[in-house]
């Protein structure tokens, strides 16, 4: 039996692994953002070997696109099958949803993702495409479908439900692009919490049924 353990454990070290990579990978691109980012770099965060890095990843593209799909993929079908099943009304569901996305955004490192799409997607358009596909039409499906019982409903007016999809995660760009680039400047912290709030107040000022608005 003791000569199993060190193979046991070795073998867990091995299983955990990716997971500790990724970590890594994501620290360091949030510091030196994609194209900067070496291997050896991700190496060295994680604790291992370049080549151990490649035993189960091909390149740096495929670590990002793992973290995109583990890290906020694995979040968005979370969020799809909650969202099927769903039959509140549409402020509700956006309350619960503006409540996750800020504390990501507050807290997480997961915004530099999408930052990197934003900054990088010139010189890295397939990583923009896969980003595109993976996570932001994913994401808008999921939102895309509860818009549309809500106005089967008649909780809200009809509208382009495309459109609507659009105004409603715009803040979300906004907060993530401020929190990633200008909120070192900032002389009064931004209240992210605070700006959700106020931005579901005005949507539905605007989304009110006809005959409804105050």
């Amino acid at each position: 039996m003791s000569q199993g353990a060190p193979v046991r454990s070795w073998s867990r070290r091995k299983q955990a692994r990716p997971g500790e990579i990724l970590d890594a990978a994501l620290k360091v691109f949030a510091e030196k953002g994609f194209a900067a980012a070496r291997m050896e770099d991700i190496a060295a965060r994680a604790g291992v070997t370049k080549g151990t890095i490649y035993l189960y990843f091909p390149g740096k593209e495929e670590v990002f696109k793992t973290l995109a799909r583990e890290y906020i993929g694995g979040t968005l079908a979370d969020v799809a099958k909650k969202a099927a099943q769903y039959d509140g009304s549409l402020r509700d569901f956006l309350t619960v949803f503006f409540g996750m996305a800020g504390a990501v955004i507050i807290e997480g490192e997961r915004t530099v993702l999408p930052k990197i799409i934003i900054a990088e997607s010139g010189n890295f358009p397939e990583l923009a495409r896969f980003y595109r596909e993976e996570v932001i039409d994913r994401a808008f499906a999921v939102m895309g479908g509860v818009i549309e019982r809500a106005m089967d409903r008649g909780e809200v007016r009809r509208l382009q439900v495309r459109d609507v999809v659009r105004v409603i995660v715009a803040p979300l760009v906004m907060s993530i692009i401020w929190r990633t680039t200008f909120a070192p400047f900032d002389t009064e912290a931004f209240d992210y919490k605070r700006f959700f709030a106020t931005h579901i107040e005005i949507l539905f000022g605007g989304l009110a049924p006809e005959g409804n608005k105050s």
